[in-house]
């Protein structure tokens, strides 16, 4: 799949859908063929630059955080005295200032609501002042259509000013964001770059979308988030919380084969999707491999998976479960040996992850002996792969679980990957022993490790004079230390390197509890 790039803080982006930001898109020439819009009036009054001072984490060094990095964005006033900008902007931000367009002063915000998922953000400043002269820019009522002549608003790299740039709406699609998270997003051709992350795209004098990614490799391919979306998280958070958008997660394939539909004895003219893989294999979960969905609600499906919306757009059948999902179910017709049945499918908000991303939030760790022990997320992982297919080969010969079970579900509730993420601590322990980073532990002296706080209870219990790790991998060595040196050594070596504490206060809790009786 060709990646799709989040423009960042259309600043400094950090990878949307895959890989780092490409090289920022260049603005088009004018034509004569370009379309010809007039600047919309007021719009240039709502608009914001965005400034973050931001603490990325550390995943090979969890007990601190990168360095401060500065980064720039774009926003927009809306309803209710907020600014809406892009998550990613503000993203593990330590300080958010705004300054509105011609103004010469930067107004501390804080961040009331986030959605990484869907790229949203929300920020209330510290002085609303500003408002009194910077009206909140209508929503467009309808969606737009393909060849609307559309303009983009925001503080891209290259100036100080704000920068307007115009094309047109070359497409609509529903299609994947972030963090399993899927939504309509909309295609269009007028140059964004990075900068105008969080700023509003306007036809008219009304906003149709927000600014949030571009096409990285390719020329003018700019993607905004419509504000259909927009509102369903406005909605969401109006109770002061996030919950997310349902959505379905089983795997499906098309039913176009001639075969596929004789091998299903369908009659003629049935359509839908055939279900490749139900999201729950459990007995009572209503779906069932080979099952065809037909409807989702009351709205036929094709054999392209597809819906339509209008005479001139149709969507991935997905779309429909943010509008009719409730009490966290999803209505669905469909046929079972040879049988139409209605059921009911539930829709989570996320699929559980076996390596889960971080999503705002710093990595849990806990240090003992030379080790440092974390949880496996996706953005470890990307750290210690990156682009190199070499390690990406080694980590799948030695049968490492990082590679294999990337992508999978828990295989029970509360499971996670507990790996070494950092180098072995300096220290006459470790003598002998190859470096683990990287490295998935299965098994602490004998008893198989759940996740990351089981691996700390074990550690606190254990009253053997020996401690063995063996980690989940093909060839290398088994590890074995002496419990009372590692016990010695953790304080000396938290000293030795500056680390302020043993662990996350998660893992302190369980650390410092009383041991099991």
């Amino acid at each position: 799949m060709t990646s799709l790039r989040r423009l960042a803080p259309l600043c400094v982006l950090t990878a949307l859908l895959a890989g780092p930001l490409a090289a920022a898109v260049p603005t088009a020439p004018t034509a004569a063929s370009d379309p010809v819009v007039a600047p919309a009036s007021g719009v240039e009054n709502s608009v914001v630059k965005v400034f973050a001072t931001k603490r990325n984490p550390d995943t090979f060094r969890p007990w601190t955080k990168q360095a401060p990095s500065e980064a720039t964005g774009s926003g927009v006033v809306i309803a209710g005295n907020r600014i809406l900008t892009n998550a990613h902007v503000v993203l593990y931000a330590s300080q958010v200032q705004v300054q509105a367009n011609q103004s010469g002063e930067k107004i501390s915000a804080t961040v009331e609501a986030l959605a990484p998922g869907i790229d949203l953000a929300v920020l209330k400043l510290d002085d609303e002042t500003l408002f009194a002269t910077r009206p909140p820019l209508a929503f467009a009522d309808t969606m737009p259509a393909v060849k609307d002549a559309v303009m983009a608003y925001g503080f891209p790299t290259g100036g100080t000013e704000l920068s307007i740039t115009k094309g047109i709406v070359s497409r609509i699609e529903f299609g994947r964001y972030n963090y399993s998270t899927s939504g309509l997003r909309i295609q269009i051709d007028a140059a964004i770059n990075p900068g105008n992350s969080g700023g509003p795209a306007v036809v008219g004098d009304r906003m149709i979308g927000l600014a949030f990614s571009h096409l990285g490799g390719a020329d003018n391919i700019g993607y905004i988030i419509p504000t259909e979306e927009i509102q369903l998280f406005l909605h969401d958070i109006a109770d002061g919380r996030y919950d997310g958008k349902p959505g379905i997660f089983d795997e499906f394939q098309t039913l176009q084969n001639p075969a596929l539909r004789d091998f299903l004895h369908l009659p003629p003219g049935t359509k839908g999707l055939v279900v490749h893989k139900p999201a729950d294999d459990t007995a009572g979960y209503p779906l069932r491999e080979w099952d065809v969905v037909t409807h989702i609600g009351d709205t036929p499906i094709d054999e392209d998976g597809m819906i339509r919306l209008t005479p001139n757009l149709r969507v991935a059948f997905g779309y429909k479960a943010q509008h009719i999902a409730r009490d966290g179910k999803i209505p669905l017709t469909l046929v079972r040996e040879g049988k139409e049945l209605s059921i009911e499918l539930p829709a989570p908000t996320e699929r559980p992850q076996l390596v889960p991303d971080l999503k705002g939030d710093y990595p849990a760790y806990f240090i003992y002996g030379p080790y440092v022990f974390s949880a496996a997320t996706k953005p470890f992982v990307s750290s210690v792969v990156g682009n190199k297919i070499q390690i990406g080969f080694a980590l799948g010969y030695t049968a490492n679980p990082l590679l294999l079970r990337i992508g999978d579900q828990p295989a029970f509730p509360g499971e996670e990957l507990v790996v070494v993420c950092s180098p072995f601590f300096p220290h006459k322990l470790a003598k002998g022993y190859d470096n683990p980073i990287a490295n998935v532990v299965k098994t602490v002296n004998g008893i198989a490790i759940k996740n990351l706080a089981h691996l700390v209870a074990i550690l606190r219990d254990s009253r053997e004079e020996f401690i063995a790790v063996a980690f989940d991998r093909r060839g290398g060595e088994a590890q074995v230390f002496k419990r009372q040196e590692m016990l010695a050594a953790t304080e000396e070596i938290l000293g030795d390197n500056g680390v302020r504490a043993q662990g996350s206060p998660d893992l302190l809790e369980v650390w410092n509890a009383k041991p099991a009786q």
